[in-house]
């Protein structure tokens, strides 16, 4: 039992930062700006670290059904962090645009970050690491219609018909996610799947199963209490990070970085352990289902919450943005169609990756 409790320290980490954050939010709001950014640090990394429970829970339920509903279960589980983190920022005064951003930077991590050092660590430790190519192809297609309905096409939506183009974007993206989810459960599962060798698949296996053999209902409870704690510290959070962002000329972008990077953090590492374990798939599947997923749940969840509110969100991206997107799209067009990732593919992304960072640093 003690043992147990241990293992999720991460979890009274956030239980007492969410205590002590509620406690002092207002002394602290009074302190001046440099310790409300500490403290709104400390409720980042705090985040991070339930969120990585969550995703350890997540993989451990994976583990048990296997792929690809294990690669659902665990990019549902980010985008569900994400999501949380988002509604709870938009009850406060932020910007209009946080949405967009979030969702644009979460592609970019996913794509460009994860994907690209994934495939550039492997790279060099295998070579050429093999993956269904099929599982490339529908991922792209399917993100590249999303981000095009949801984040583009607005930009030509007149501002009096912005209510019937948020129904209709709901509609679509609940349609492409039912069959999306019906073909990678259903009959094409094996697009998101690979048949390694027999040598190999043991050897991989015992690098990136979960060390704890824990019971279904231990994990989904730990789960839904973590983002119950995420919930509360990003409440907190994004009072202060707002408060302690407002007149220091940091990027516009920045919180919406921020919201990414707190929900892509716990993938980094699953993509990487499976990434050295040559282990591609379960990258690809990480990667590109987490930006799928991010899109085409995020979009109609905030579309709905700015129904509901009568406040629309400005969901078009702006010229950088498309043009990095666009760029992004393509280059995983090329480098996900031959069932084999390589050194340079990962390069490829990886420094799209360090153009995004650059463009925001710069307010683009």
């Amino acid at each position: 039992m003690l043992s147990s409790l241990l293992k999720e320290r991460f979890l009274f980490v956030g239980l007492a930062a969410a205590i002590l954050a509620y406690a002092s939010e207002h002394s602290l709001l009074e302190m001046g700006r440099l310790p409300v950014l500490a403290a709104a640090f400390a409720l980042v990394v705090a985040i991070v670290l339930v969120s990585t429970r969550i995703a350890h829970h997540a993989e451990i339920l994976a583990s048990k059904v296997g792929d690809p509903y294990g690669t659902m279960i665990l990019t549902l589980s980010a985008v569900l962090v994400e999501v949380v983190i988002l509604a709870i920022m938009m009850q406060g005064e932020t910007s209009p645009t946080l949405v967009r951003d979030t969702i644009y930077a979460a592609v970019m991590l996913d794509i460009n970050g994860i994907l690209g050092l994934a495939a550039l660590l492997g790279g060099i430790r295998h070579g050429e690491q093999p993956y269904n190519d099929d599982s490339g192809k529908t991922y792209g297609v399917m993100i590249l219609t999303a981000m095009g309905i949801s984040m583009v096409v607005p930009e030509f939506v007149p501002r009096e018909s912005w209510h019937l183009y948020s129904a209709f974007t709901i509609g679509a993206m609940i349609a492409l996610y039912a069959l999306f989810l019906r073909m990678q459960v259903g009959a094409h599962s094996y697009f998101f799947s690979y048949a390694y060798p027999r040598a190999e698949r043991k050897e991989a296996h015992k690098s990136t199963e979960p060390e704890e053999d824990e019971p279904a209902g231990l994990s989904i409870a730990v789960i839904v209490i973590g983002v119950v704690l995420i919930g509360a510290l990003a409440e907190v959070m994004s009072v202060l990070l707002g408060a302690g962002l407002k007149g220091s000329g940091a990027p516009p972008a920045l919180m919406a970085v921020v919201v990414a990077a707190i929900s892509a953090a716990p993938e980094i590492l699953t993509a990487l352990r499976a990434a050295l374990a040559n282990r591609m798939q379960s990258v690809v599947n990480i990667a590109m289902g987490a930006s799928l997923s991010t899109v085409i749940l995020t979009v109609p969840v905030m579309e709905a919450i700015a129904l509901y509110t009568g406040q629309p969100f400005i969901m078009a991206m702006s010229p950088t943005q498309t043009v990095m997107a666009t760029i992004t799209l393509i280059a995983a067009a090329i480098n996900l169609n031959d069932g084999e990732t390589n050194a340079i593919e990962g390069m490829t992304h990886f420094i799209l990756f360090a153009t995004f960072v650059m463009l925001t640093l710069i307010g683009l």
